[in-house]
């Protein structure tokens, strides 16, 4: 939870700054989003390598919540046509005695010494997406989303210590449906995800708006991150549940 002390104060400041400079200047065309909220750990399952290593499953252990924090960033390229920026971190440690030997990479962590397990999943994004047009209350949109995976498991006792780690780029669709509810109360559904041979990946959010001017509006929501692979090199499987609060800024 510590966190939420590191990151709440600048996060804070930051918005309140821009939401000033936000009110003075800017055509409207770029969004920021900013999120924060708490993560349940509700699977968290891996074996190293996938083929011969000890299935270890988080969860029972620990299931939170961790901090989770986000940022988006949007630029309305068109009339129908934008661009959009995520950053997504994640990370986790659970500890926990393991009552039998682990085996994670070649190595064998004893059984009865207490065991820490570093869980990262950083995702950084990028999408281009069609803004449909809409005469009514609900609007879509749709298109394509390039995400750079940044993850790593590391295994930590007294005596030994080993990491796997991975980065790849995994195409994903996007989509989303809003509904403008009244006029200041908006309710935003958006995915991501793709299902392949070699894994699978899921984000999808559903949130509330409220407008504060027309510039500034709150959201609350709560968002599902699921997904994982399954091969000789690793076997991970996460599901993770959020509740999470946030402020979008037009400049």
């Amino acid at each position: 939870m510590s966190l939420f002390s590191s990151f709440r104060a600048p996060v804070v400041v930051s918005a309140v700054l821009l939401v000033a400079v936000t009110e003075a200047r800017g055509d409207g065309r770029f969004r920021l989003d900013l999120e924060a909220g708490a993560a349940w750990q509700e699977r968290n399952d891996f074996a190293v390598p996938g083929s011969g290593g000890t299935l270890v499953r988080l969860a029972p252990y620990d299931k939170g919540p961790s901090a989770a924090f986000r940022g988006t960033l949007t630029w309305d390229a068109g009339e129908h046509w934008s661009v959009r920026l995520v950053a997504a971190p994640l990370s986790t440690t659970t500890t926990f005695t393991p009552a039998s030997p682990i085996s994670f990479q070649d190595q064998t962590f004893a059984a009865g010494q207490p065991l820490a397990v570093d869980y990262r999943f950083n995702s950084y994004r990028a999408t281009w997406y069609y803004r449909f047009p809409s005469a009514g209350a609900v609007s879509f949109r749709g298109g394509l989303t390039a995400k750079i995976r940044d993850a790593k498991i590391a295994l930590t006792n007294p005596e030994l210590t080993s990491a796997k780690t991975n980065v790849g780029v995994v195409p994903l669709l996007y989509g989303g449906v809003r509904w403008q509810a009244a006029e200041r109360l908006a309710f935003d559904l958006e995915a991501e995800g793709l299902v392949a041979p070699q894994g699978r990946a899921g984000d999808v959010i559903l949130k509330g708006e409220w407008a504060l001017t027309p510039r500034v509006s709150l959201s609350a929501g709560a968002r599902l991150l699921e997904g994982g692979a399954d091969n000789e090199e690793v076997y991970s499987f996460a599901t993770f549940v959020y509740a999470v609060g946030g402020v979008s800024i037009r400049f």
